[in-house]
């Protein structure tokens, strides 16, 4: 079985955040595919099944466990699809609804867009925002002056917390453990977005991703939807506009990731795939 490894959300392999793709998943099952997530090791692996010219079906794994969404991976899934049978329009099928992805080149660039299912946003119960901050090492002191913390959703449901400074962000040192029993208790499935508005439209983040035993992501695509949704209900942009979000480096994989908001509806995230090492195969079992 084929196993493609690119890099979403940059135009160099050493950046960007890794994914797994199996073009032709048809015949594994959910068990076989989180073995294969787990031995591949990236942050998510998308495994592509029902493929007829211009849709298809997609499921996500991380490490340790299926994700409803990544867009990462996406992005990824995408522009392997687009070296292979041309750039356009892909209908994709994945367990949140129905994602549309357009793949087009830029610069010498293949570059995706994905639309998001419709976002919504929500506030935190005070116990639950309380040992979100204990678990992230944060205090109110660290915390933006301007932008509250809240839920907000584009296909997984993230906690937005903005903080004051770029030296809080740089700072980050979570509790991995806890932060993984808070996440579960609470059905949040995906990562914590920990953001710094560097100016009026260009964000610096950071992700802790324990539900899918990840310390940290190098680039969420589903996060910087949802931190799109999160700026249009506070009336913090005027759609439609576009901002980017700047992640990664933390981690040692640079990322950049352009978010556009529209007045309402779904939130488009754009970025570049590149291949970042031969193909290899894996068993249906998971091992090489």
């Amino acid at each position: 079985m084929e196993i493609l490894r690119y890099a979403a959300f940059t135009d160099t392999p050493a950046g960007g955040n890794p994914a797994g793709i199996v073009l032709d998943a048809d015949h594994l099952d959910a068990a076989k595919m989180q073995a294969i997530a787990a031995e591949i090791g990236y942050a998510e692996s998308a495994f592509v099944m029902d493929r007829a010219p211009g849709a298809a079906r997609v499921r996500f794994f991380a490490p340790e466990a299926e994700i409803p969404f990544c867009g990462h991976a996406t992005i990824a899934t995408g522009v392997a699809l687009a070296e292979r049978e041309g750039p356009g329009r892909l209908l994709l099928s994945t367990p949140v609804g129905e994602i549309d992805v357009v793949t087009h080149v830029t610069e010498g660039h293949l570059r995706a867009s994905l639309v998001t299912v419709e976002p919504y946003v929500t506030g935190l119960d005070g116990a639950v925002r309380a040992e979100l901050l204990r678990r992230l090492r944060l205090t109110e002191d660290d915390l933006s002056v301007d932008l509250p913390v809240r839920l907000s959703f584009a296909g997984n449901l993230h906690p937005i917390v903005p903080v004051r400074t770029v030296t809080v962000l740089r700072g980050l040192d979570h509790d991995a453990d806890g932060l993984r029993t808070l996440m579960a208790d609470q059905g949040w499935g995906a990562t914590v977005a920990v953001v710094h508005r560097r100016e009026p439209l260009v964000f610096d983040a950071r992700n802790p991703f324990p539900p899918g035993g990840v310390r940290e992501d190098a680039a969420t695509g589903s996060a910087a939807a949802a931190l799109g949704a999160y700026l249009r209900d506070l009336g913090e942009i005027a759609p439609p506009v576009g901002f980017t979000v700047h992640q990664g480096s933390d981690v040692g994989r640079p990322s950049v990731i352009s978010v556009h908001v529209p007045v309402s509806g779904g939130v488009t995230v754009t970025g570049s795939a590149v291949q970042i090492s031969a193909n290899s195969g894996i068993s249906a079992k998971g091992g090489r």
